[in-house]
C-alpha cells in the first residue's frame, strides 16, 4: 500500500470492530484505492494485533492470494487469474475476449460463500472493484447482498466513478473518500520508480501518481486512428486532455495537463471547450463493442483547427 493513503487505514483501524458491512473508497483512478482497499481486507481477517500484522496464519493466506473468507469480484480483463471455471470451459469460451464488466454470474457464485459459515469463524471479505464496472443487472444482484447482509460478511467497493453506481448500491454502503496524494509524495514516489521528468507526467495524470506512472511507461499518446479497442479511451483522454489545456490557453492561464505551449486565439477557446465535452462523452462509450478504426477515426475528425 502506498504511504499517503496510510491515514485512512489506520482511521479504518481504529474502528474495526465497528465497521459497517459496506464500504465504498471512491476518489480519481490511479491514486492506489485498489491497494488500500486489500490492505483494508486484510486488516478485517488478521487474527494478531489488528494492524495487520503480516505474520498470522490469515495475512499469510491473504497475501498468498488464498485465504478461504476472502472473495476478489472484477471483470476478468483485471484480473490477476483467471475465473476458476476457465480450464473447464470449451475453447470456443476460452478463446473470446475477457470481459471488461463483472459479470452477474460473478454475484451469484458468491451466494455459497456469504450464506455458509466463515472457515476461521470471523468476517468474510468481498471486494468488488471498479464497483462501476457491473451492468444494472449484476449491480441489482449485488444489491440484494448490500441489503440483507448475513452476519460477519463485509463488503468493500472501489470506485473511480462514484457517479455511475446505482443510487441505491451507494446508500447502503458508507462512503470513504480517497484523495489525491500531495504533489512532493507523488513525485518522491514516482522518482524512485525511476521517472523521468515526473513533474510532467503527473501534470499529465491529473495528479495520480499510478496513472503518472502508467503514462511514463507507455510514453507520449499517439494521435492517430486505432484498431483495438483497448486503445479507444487513452486516446479520448489524451484528446480530451489536449482540448481543455488549448482551451485554457486560450482563456490566457496556464495548460493544467501540459500538454502543449503553444499560443491558442481567444476566439477558438468555447469550440475547444465543446470538442473536450465531446470526449469525455465518448469516453465513456468507449467500452461498448464498436468498430475501433471508425470510431477513433471519428473522434480525429471532430479536433478543432490550431488556427
Amino acid at each position: 500500500m502506498h504511504s499517503w493513503n496510510q491515514p485512512i487505514l489506520d482511521a479504518l483501524a481504529r474502528r474495526v470492530e465497528r465497521l459497517p458491512h459496506a464500504l465504498l473508497l471512491y476518489g480519481p483512478e490511479g491514486i492506489g484505492k485498489l491497494a488500500l482497499a486489500e490492505r483494508a481486507a486484510q486488516l478485517l481477517l488478521c487474527e494478531g494485533e489488528k494492524t495487520p500484522c503480516d505474520s498470522c496464519d490469515a495475512c499469510r493466506w491473504f497475501l498468498a492470494g488464498n485465504h478461504p473468507d476472502f472473495r476478489r469480484l472484477e471483470p476478468e480483463a483485471l484480473a490477476k487469474q483467471p475465473p476458476p471455471d476457465a480450464e473447464d470451459e470449451g475453447p470456443a469460451r476460452r478463446a473470446k475476449q475477457p470481459s471488461i464488466e463483472i459479470r452477474i454470474e460473478q454475484v451469484r457464485a458468491l451466494a455459497d460463500f456469504l450464506y455458509v459459515g466463515s472457515h476461521r469463524g470471523g468476517r468474510r471479505v468481498t471486494l468488488v472493484h471498479p464497483a462501476e464496472h457491473m451492468n444494472a443487472p449484476t449491480a441489482n444482484a449485488l444489491l440484494k447482498g448490500l441489503e440483507e447482509p448475513p452476519a460477519g460478511a463485509i463488503f468493500i467497493l472501489v470506485s473511480h466513478r462514484p457517479a455511475q453506481l446505482l443510487p441505491t448500491i451507494r446508500s447502503r454502503c458508507v462512503a470513504v473518500p480517497v484523495p489525491i496524494p500531495p504533489r512532493d509524495a507523488a513525485l518522491e514516489w514516482l522518482s524512485s520508480q525511476g521517472v523521468k521528468d515526473p513533474q510532467r507526467w503527473l501534470a499529465y495524470a491529473g495528479g495520480a501518481p499510478l496513472r503518472a506512472l502508467d503514462h511514463a511507461a507507455r510514453g507520449p499518446a499517439t494521435l492517430a486512428a486505432v484498431d483495438e479497442r483497448e486503445a479507444l479511451e487513452p486516446l479520448a483522454e489524451a484528446l480530451q486532455k489536449l482540448a481543455l489545456d488549448h482551451a485554457l490557453a486560450a482563456f490566457g492561464l496556464l495548460a493544467k495537463y501540459q500538454t502543449t505551449s503553444a499560443a491558442v486565439p481567444a476566439r477558438k477557446a468555447r469550440e475547444w471547450l465543446a470538442f473536450a465535452r465531446q470526449m469525455g462523452q465518448d469516453r465513456l462509450l468507449c467500452r461498448h463493442p464498436l468498430n475501433p478504426r471508425l470510431f477513433s477515426a471519428a473522434m480525429l475528425a471532430g479536433m478543432p483547427t490550431e488556427g
